[in-house]
């Protein structure tokens, strides 16, 4: 796809994201230095459920960060050329180590690991005569001779290549991180001070997996084909980015509308707390959903009525998507507002704050020395616990027509494509499967993480 060149292409949504995640690391290196913050990190680190949480959705965002670094390929020269040019679609480092799986396409649906289709059709045979029969699939098995005599042979065989894949990786894991905590024994019998055996275990059954998953697509579509023929594990891994993109970016427009607010409306009372309660009060007296459906088809008529500030399809989907951001933050941040607000009135009163105040420190100063840091572990709560409930706000808008562009990946799409195809008959499950079982990896493990840092962080723990 790169032979002859490429040209980094950077999204907004990818730049935003890029940012976030050096913000992440700014935040832990700045735990890590502060004593008090490390122990708190280090209740989460301990316990089993937070390192395994932590394992799976790291792997999630490495799936996101593939998926985000964009370029566009150039094209093969022509003759006497000297100009390179370069292709309008905008591909991703993922969509190279999936490059097969986009190659690959067949004409329609085609069950998991299977090698003819999955509805009749009109078939010539050799002699001149027509039947109806079940097609082989172009690429799905296509290396086998006889199938019916080769078939479960051939997926036994790649299951256990997939398996020994995983054993290596997992063997790897086992020596690496051993060497690092005083040995492999003293990491399986779980005398370590961070729960390693959880994070060892939970990260060989992610290789296991991945191993058979990978094994399996190098000749089979492992999770079907959809309605034109595209890979269903491609889409799924595609719609990991979105997911996360969601879940993340969403925060940046809702932690500084929510902490500005909060902290202003219960520090200085009076009018100022008069005005902010109105505002999200108001706002909560509308139908989420349809403030949200209102935003969105607004922002569709402008995307459509400016085409000409997108050169590519992919820019105009990311723009959509940078908007739904942008609007589920705009309409998510009271619930915290209102947090922050009845903390900020507790912390106000306290003696220290009061002699501050006495003492003429400027009142900027109490806010960020004062206020601001004993508010941050409600605020770094609310982002973890807000996390899976906007990937499911993602999967819930997409799935009514208010989501995410039609020609991106998600998870919203994807049982919304769904909808229609467990109507037909014979019914087509595994697409609405496949994103169902990611979906729900991924909100429980942000889940399980978002009650381990709740009891890390609480005050009152």
């Amino acid at each position: 796809m790169i032979e002859h060149g490429f040209d980094p292409v950077l999204l907004w949504t990818d730049a935003l994201f890029f940012m976030l995640l050096l913000a992440f690391a700014a935040g832990l290196t700045h735990a890590w230095r502060s004593p008090p913050l490390r122990v708190q990190w280090q209740k989460v680190t301990r316990r089993a459920t937070g390192m395994s949480s932590i394992v799976i959705l790291s792997a999630f965002l490495l799936i996101a960060v593939l998926d985000s670094l964009h370029f566009r390929a150039a094209l093969p020269p022509a003759e006497g050329a000297t100009d390179v040019v370069y292709s309008t679609e905008v591909s991703s480092v993922l969509d190279l180590v999936l490059a097969r799986q986009r190659a690959e396409a067949e004409r329609t649906y085609s069950a998991p690991l299977a090698t003819h289709a999955y509805v009749k059709e009109t078939v010539e045979l050799p002699d001149g005569t027509q039947t109806r029969s079940y097609p082989r699939l172009k690429y799905g098995g296509e290396y086998l001779d006889d199938t019916d005599a080769h078939h479960t042979g051939d997926i036994l065989a790649k299951l256990l290549d997939g398996i020994g894949y995983g054993a290596m990786i997992s063997a790897a894991a086992l020596v690496i991180v051993g060497w690092g905590v005083g040995g492999p024994g003293k990491l399986l019998r779980g005398q370590t001070r961070n729960a390693w055996r959880a994070a060892w275990v939970t990260l060989s059954v992610l290789a296991f997996a991945g191993g058979v998953l990978f094994s399996l697509a190098q000749g089979y579509h492992v999770f079907g084909t959809d309605k034109v023929g595209q890979d269903v594990l491609m889409l799924t891994l595609k719609s990991v980015r979105t997911a996360i993109m969601i879940g993340t970016l969403t925060t940046l427009v809702t932690m500084p509308l929510a902490i500005a607010l909060g902290i202003l409306a219960g520090y200085f009372g009076g009018w100022v707390d008069d005005v902010i309660q109105y505002i999200y009060t108001v706002l909560n007296s509308i139908p989420g959903v349809l403030l949200i459906a209102a935003a969105v088809l607004m922002m569709q008529v402008f995307i459509e009525l400016h085409p000409e500030w997108f050169s590519t399809a992919a820019e105009r989907s990311d723009a959509r998507l940078l908007a739904l951001c942008i609007i589920l933050g705009m309409t998510s941040w009271t619930g915290l507002c209102r947090l922050l607000r009845g903390e900020t009135l507790k912390l106000r009163e306290l003696e220290y704050v009061q002699a501050a105040r006495a003492f003429g420190v400027p009142t900027v100063k109490v806010l960020m020395r004062h206020i601001l840091p004993n508010l941050m572990h409600i605020v770094l709560i609310a982002m973890v616990m807000d996390f899976s409930g906007l990937v499911l706000a993602e999967a819930v808008l997409s799935y009514v027509g208010i989501g995410v562009d039609p020609n991106m990946a998600s998870f919203g799409t994807m049982i919304n494509a769904a909808r229609m195809e467990l109507a037909r008959d014979p019914m087509v499950w595994w697409s609405l499967a496949a994103a169902f079982v990611f979906m729900f990896v991924l909100v429980l493990a942000a889940n399980l993480l978002a009650d381990v840092v709740r009891d890390a962080f609480d005050p009152r723990g």
